[in-house]
């Protein structure tokens, strides 16, 4: 099995950082013969789209004949999403929604033609199905009866990632995380990994041979 670890957050010890970890260790205590690959987004950013790719990507004729090189970014990022059998995503919110590091990410993975096909009823998704195990920690509450704030977020990952045929996600959420302790945020840490599934790691679709 091969696992393929996100983090998104700027702060080395953060919230999302710490659960990311945890579920990577929780995957890797049910599959010990699993490889990870790291994916750092918060430590090593990747630039915003370039004028190149947005050219390329602009239309059907600039698609079928891309800039030279524009695509080598996006090509790497997506085989990395290929050659995964199960991804792990460490985020935090930021201001309601991902980070705009996260959202680069996701600008180089979803490409026409190549990850989803453009239909008159959406999107269809031209990837395999996989298990994505997503953490996601925010200073304030965002779901349940206490939430003082919206979720774009956990809706936007649904449809983005669905959109390429990533559909089997698990989200979990440690919320108010600015107000919890480092005894608080170890329970609710641990409460949060409690929701994880592992059984859909066996019903994954195989890669194609």
């Amino acid at each position: 099995m091969n696992i393929l670890h996100i983090d998104c957050s700027p702060r080395p010890e953060s919230h999302s950082r710490q659960l990311s970890a945890a579920i990577v260790a929780m995957l890797l205590e049910h599959m010990p013969g699993a490889s990870v690959r790291r994916r750092d987004l918060g430590s090593d950013p990747l630039p915003h789209a370039a004028p190149d790719y947005a050219t390329t990507l602009s239309s059907p004729a600039t698609l079928a004949a891309p800039l030279e090189g524009a695509l080598d970014l996006s090509e790497m990022l997506i085989r990395e999403v290929e050659s995964a059998d199960g991804i792990v995503i460490g985020t935090p919110m930021h201001n309601l929604t991902v980070p705009s590091v996260f959202k680069a990410w996701i600008d180089q993975i979803l490409r026409a033609d190549r990850t989803f096909m453009s239909t008159p009823a959406g999107k269809v998704g031209m990837l395999r199905d996989r298990p994505v195990f997503i953490g996601v920690a925010s200073g304030g509450t965002f779901s349940g009866d206490r939430a003082n704030q919206p979720d774009f977020l956990t809706p936007y990952l649904s449809v983005v990632l669905g959109s390429i045929g990533l559909k089997t996600l698990q989200f979990f959420p440690l919320q108010a995380t600015a107000f919890l302790a480092e005894d608080q945020a170890t329970f609710a840490r641990a409460k949060a990994l409690a929701a994880i599934d592992l059984t859909v790691l066996a019903k994954a679709p195989c890669p194609a041979t």
